[in-house]
């Protein structure tokens, strides 16, 4: 099944003399790692074809590529592939429904069937990793700008592989990227990982001020003041997001911080055990099982999912207790 739709995939790729490749909005190393490395891999392996990047900039990972603008569209000639989005609204490129042709190449759980091919994975670690089972199903170059994206994509979807979605086939997967391209990986962790000193010192200010409910739900709400307090943005509590995985009693916790420049409140869930995307999705989000994330209008909005969440802790524990 892998195989045929690899080549499938590669089959129309052949077809189209331009391809543009999308990824979601807000984009994450994983979602930017697959975009830049399929554009790469495209660009060595048939260099007489048009091949875009798309989207809005993420200025944290500047180090991974840089996007194209692309003024005019024939959208007849031209081939769509969105990589690490399974959802029609979240696919940071416009028109989407005027191409002729999409493939989606995704490792999230299905939410939406935008695309005439759809290789989706989701017990796959990452978008990347699937990149890299496309390259050496199809026996594709590579050079070291396409490796190091796809490596810094798995370490970072993967949390340093320690996140449950890491398994044996990552292993492996990586260990043949690395032999194929000689990249110096261990390089690329000071890009990835160096953080201002500004969001060190809002670390302690979200550990020092996180509430903790009966059921094991850690939460923190996060206002645009806090913000400008600390001289941080929007997307740094999404980087520190991952440090309380190991914290006593904690089960789930979440970080609920206002956007006013785009109208929202942004919300970053994360789990130990229950599984928290279908409850993320009822509120304008979604994403894996044990990692997720919703957008909200109102503080109220907010309150309501802290409940629904706490409800599943305590479902969970109950469960548990019984077995």
């Amino acid at each position: 099944m892998i195989n045929n739709i690899n080549r499938r995939i590669y089959r129309e790729i052949k077809k189209y003399p331009t391809i543009i490749i999308a990824r979601h909005i807000g984009a994450d190393p994983d979602a930017l790692g697959s975009q830049f490395a399929l554009k790469e891999i495209i660009k060595l392996n048939f260099p007489k074809k048009k091949v875009y990047a798309v989207g809005k900039p993420s200025p944290k990972f500047d180090f991974m590529g840089k996007l194209d603008n692309v003024d005019e569209i024939d959208y007849d000639k031209t081939l769509l592939i969105v990589t690490d989005t399974p959802d029609l609204k979240r696919i940071d490129c416009p028109n989407v429904n005027l191409y002729k042709n999409i493939i989606k190449i995704d490792h999230h759980p299905l939410i939406d069937n935008y695309a005439k091919i759809e290789y989706i994975d989701d017990t796959s670690s990452s978008a990347c990793q699937l990149i890299i089972e496309f390259i050496l199903k199809n026996r594709l170059k590579i050079n070291k700008k396409i490796a190091n994206n796809l490596y810094v994509g798995i370490v970072s979807d993967t949390g340093r592989f320690m996140h449950d979605y890491t398994s044996v086939k990552t292993f492996k997967l990586i260990t043949k990227l690395l032999k194929k391209s000689n990249i110096n990986f261990t390089s690329l962790y000071a890009p990835l990982y160096n953080r201002p000193f500004s969001e060190v010192k809002f670390q302690g200010y979200i550990f020092d001020n996180l509430t903790l409910t009966e059921n094991g739900v850690a939460y923190i709400k996060i206002t645009e003041d806090i913000l400008k307090e600390y001289g941080v943005d929007v997307s740094a509590a999404g980087n520190i997001i991952s440090e309380l995985k190991y914290i006593d009693k904690v089960l789930i916790w979440v970080f609920i911080t206002e956007d006013k420049k785009n109208n929202l409140i942004k919300v970053n869930i994360r789990s130990r055990g229950p599984i928290i995307n279908k409850t993320a999705e009822k509120y304008n989000g979604g994403g894996h099982k044990y990692a997720s994330g919703a957008k909200l209008t109102t503080w109220n909005q907010a309150d309501d999912l802290i409940n629904d969440l706490d409800n599943i802790a305590k479902e969970y524990e109950t469960k548990n207790k019984k077995l």
